[in-house]
């Protein structure tokens, strides 16, 4: 159990208490549209881009839902193309959130309380939630996992990026009981053996986001410490205590243990003779190191030693025989022995590019934020001249998506199209002119 204020739990009915009038302050002053996206938008990116990201504005909207069991305000599913059906959450919505941000923060904000409707008592925030429609729904109702599945914490990461949008700190009185009850989650129930964390991949149920990635393909591990994982818990305790401190509570012990991890990932995931992260078996056996793309978390969450990020960068992010691919960046580096035309074991998915470029950025790397960003709308705007979709994820060699198998064994064994939770365009295109002006 982590040492924590035990006030913090006296103020969770206030906070329920509180939730409804920040919500309403919030969306007055910070409402936006969607005819204020769609205009946005035309302003955004480069001229080649445009059709795209027009489609994707269109598309947000048509994939909004009037509110209904588990959620209080209409939904956003994650894009009418996937093959499951109408669905929600996992980091999906966190990226969905962050590209309409800008020009609609009405909606994100209420993406991401809907993210918190169906948090259990432990602190656990499910996955997927499957929707009636959907041919995972049991029952014809809203189906999750409430036990074995959650999903990478990264929905803090739009919470700040909604508060630095609009200014709104008010919001962080509904959130902040969510974010230590989920840290208590973390702690309880994916803590690694030593130190650091884990996700349920490691018993082979598909926690981390990243289906059967090939860091799993052994069998035996054992609770290892994951650098994804690990990572975002990292960003939790961190977030923690900065919230902590604009709410006036304590906040040493968030603090404390976000330093402790910190140390942990610097000094135990990281080979200082290649200059990567890995999991904590791969940092022990080096015949077990894969150059996965979850390297990059460290930075993405500010964890990582300047010197650590600067190498990372030009070593790997901008290494055309690694994660530079034509459509960056893949998921397991192009020198990779297991790097392979197939879902999360080499295609680009182009959130986890928004993420690539986040973590240049948080090092002053601008210069290797612009080429990743570039690269990927570039392709991703040829591909969709060609087809008239976005498709779920890329050829990494710039191929077409058709040509990339999803899961062999399962049918249509190709990228979905039509599929917004890993396409935060718009969020990207945005970025891009700020690295330009």
């Amino acid at each position: 159990m982590i040492e924590k204020p035990t006030h913090i739990f006296f103020t969770i009915n206030l906070f329920i208490f509180l939730l409804l009038p920040n919500l309403i302050n919030a969306q007055n002053k910070n409402a936006g549209s969607w005819e204020q996206l769609k205009a946005d938008t035309e302003k955004t990116g480069k001229p080649e881009w445009q059709e795209m990201l027009q489609y994707v504005a269109a598309l947000h909207r048509k994939s909004t839902h009037p509110a209904q069991f588990p959620f209080p305000y209409d939904w956003e599913e994650i894009g009418p193309g996937y093959t499951y059906g109408p669905a929600f959450g996992h980091w999906d919505i966190v990226h969905q959130s962050i590209d309409v941000m800008h020009s609609f923060p009405q909606h994100s904000l209420e993406q991401l309380i809907n993210n918190m409707a169906a948090r259990e008592v432990t602190g656990l925030i499910p996955g997927s939630i499957w929707m009636p429609g959907s041919n995972m729904a049991k029952n014809n109702s809203a189906t999750w996992n409430n036990s074995t599945e959650g999903h990478p914490p990264v929905w803090v990461l739009a919470v700040i990026e909604y508060i630095k949008q609009t200014g709104d700190k008010e919001v962080i009185k509904t959130f902040y009981t969510p974010l230590v009850q989920q840290i208590s989650w973390f702690e309880n129930e994916r803590k690694a053996a030593g130190e650091g964390f884990y996700y349920n991949d490691i018993l082979k149920n598909w926690e981390s986001g990243i289906d059967q990635g090939i860091r799993f393909d052994i069998d035996g591990l054992g609770e290892w410490a994951c650098v994804d994982a690990t990572s975002h818990v990292y960003l939790l305790y961190r977030t923690a205590a900065e919230w902590a401190e604009i709410l006036g509570f304590p906040s040493e012990w968030a603090v404390k243990r976000a330093n402790e991890l910190q140390i942990f990932i610097r000094d135990s995931l990281y080979a200082e003779d290649d200059g990567f992260f890995y999991d904590s078996w791969a940092i022990k056996n080096d015949t077990l190191r894969h150059l996965t793309f979850e390297a990059m978390w460290p930075l993405v969450v500010g964890a990582a030693s300047t010197e650590q990020a600067n190498r990372f960068i030009g070593e790997y992010l901008l290494d055309t025989t690694c994660f530079l691919t034509p459509h960056p960046i893949s998921t397991v580096g192009k020198r990779d022995p297991e790097f392979k035309l197939r879902m999360w074991r080499g295609p680009a998915w182009n959130s986890m590019t928004y993420w690539a470029a986040i973590g240049c950025i948080n090092y002053g790397r601008k210069d290797a934020a612009l080429i990743i960003l570039e690269k990927a709308l570039d392709d991703s705007a040829v591909q969709f001249n060609r087809t008239g979709t976005v498709w779920e994820f890329y050829h990494p060699l710039g191929g077409k998506p058709e040509d990339v198998a999803r899961k062999p064994k399962k049918q249509p064994n190709m990228p979905c199209r039509d599929y917004l939770g890993h396409n935060p365009l718009i969020a990207m295109a945005r970025l891009y002119d700020s690295l330009t002006k």
